[in-house]
């Protein structure tokens, strides 16, 4: 549905005169009986917000003249919110009585929160934000009536064919085939966004692939990927490869999928799929630094993560290696996002110009 609509008992139709327009048309009645079009901005809630992926949809949002909520746990880091029009409603997706109301008045809901992490000394706190905090959100839109929602699920939902060539929204997977609580999380999330899109609510799916660019502030599992290879401390690597794309291509996606996505469909947001050693040796060139010289075995490597993990849980720090990214990284994790370019017009730009934007904003927040 595009971002213009007329709501005629609560069921959007298409007013092709607003197509690209980026409100909502509500008929509003008068008291006397005659009919009125009334013109108004989309108002938008987006969790996540103030993290990595989230800031960015915020930002595309707001071009789009948006008027924007946003969801942020009190005392989040909110750097990433700084100078935007927004409003700030506090509120934690592990906590569903503070989501009470959050979607009232919301014309869409983007849901980007995630609690995205390789290792946790809780894994259970996973669960409770990706699949507690995703079915108490959704029944609070549900409640609220909000018309349109799009969902941040993940490529680490989806199935990496066994002859090398890249996944997509159809390539068949289980949970059996999770490696790890991230990653078992997100597919039970996506799991339980399409029981609520049988109910009833209108939901598109997006699932990015691994986003680069600026304000990573965390950062993510790649950003940090990044920033140690531009400080060379990544000598070597391991035979795997990911795929690549700018945080605000996969912004782009989000607003796409709002305004022309399927409900009850995914798409694969990506870029540029990448061998370990030709990003590593990518940033080196960027950086000017040399680049890695030797190729790790995995059974190398799984080892020192099982030592890492170990410390990690002695001293409460993230480990610089974890057992769920060794393992995952005996596949090559390489999507095609020929549906979303097919069917929303996605288009990823150059993953030399991610990786700049990257070093870059890494460079001014060490």
């Amino acid at each position: 549905m595009p971002p213009c609509a007329l709501f005629v008992h609560n069921e959007p139709q298409l007013l092709p005169e607003f197509r690209d327009k980026h409100t909502y048309v509500s008929r509003v009645c008068a008291g006397d009986g005659r009919a009125y079009l009334g013109i108004q901005p989309v108002r938008s809630l987006v969790t996540g917000a103030t993290g990595f992926v989230g800031s960015a949809v915020v930002r595309r949002l707001l071009r789009e003249d948006h008027r924007v909520r946003v969801l942020a746990r009190r005392g989040s880091d909110r750097r990433n919110l700084q100078g935007l029009d927004v409003e700030v409603v506090e509120a934690d997706l592990a906590d569903a009585a503070s989501l009470a109301g959050v979607c009232d008045g919301c014309d869409a809901l983007f849901h980007v929160a995630a609690d995205y992490r390789l290792w946790a000394p809780r894994p259970q706190e996973l669960y409770q934000t990706n699949v507690e905090g995703t079915r108490a959100l959704l029944e609070v839109a549900r409640r609220a009536g909000v018309p349109r929602v799009v969902y941040t699920s993940s490529v680490a939902t989806l199935g990496i064919p066994k002859d090398g060539t890249p996944g997509d929204e159809a390539t068949s997977v289980s949970l059996a085939d999770m490696v790890g609580h991230y990653k078992r999380s997100k597919f039970l999330a996506e799991q339980l966004v399409s029981e609520y899109v049988a109910q009833g609510l209108p939901v598109v799916i997006v699932n990015p692939s691994t986003p680069i660019g600026p304000r990573d502030i965390k950062p993510t599992p790649t950003g940090r990927i990044v920033r140690d290879a531009m400080a060379g401390r990544m000598p070597a690597y391991v035979d795997t490869g990911l795929n690549v794309v700018h945080v605000d291509d996969v912004a782009d996606g989000h607003w796409l999928a709002f305004r022309s996505g399927t409900v009850g469909a995914r798409y694969v947001l990506g870029g540029t799929n990448l061998s370990l050693r030709e990003l590593l040796f990518e940033i080196a060139d960027i950086v000017g630094r040399p680049p890695p010289r030797w190729r790790l075995p995995h059974g190398a490597v799984m080892p020192v993560a099982y030592v890492a993990e170990a410390w990690a849980r002695l001293t409460g720090k993230p480990p610089i290696a974890t057992v769920e990214e060794v393992r995952m990284s005996r596949k090559r994790m390489f999507f095609s996002s020929a549906k979303a370019e097919r069917e929303l017009g996605y288009a990823a730009g150059p993953v030399r110009l991610a990786l700049e934007d990257a070093v870059a904003w890494f460079s001014l927040h060490r």
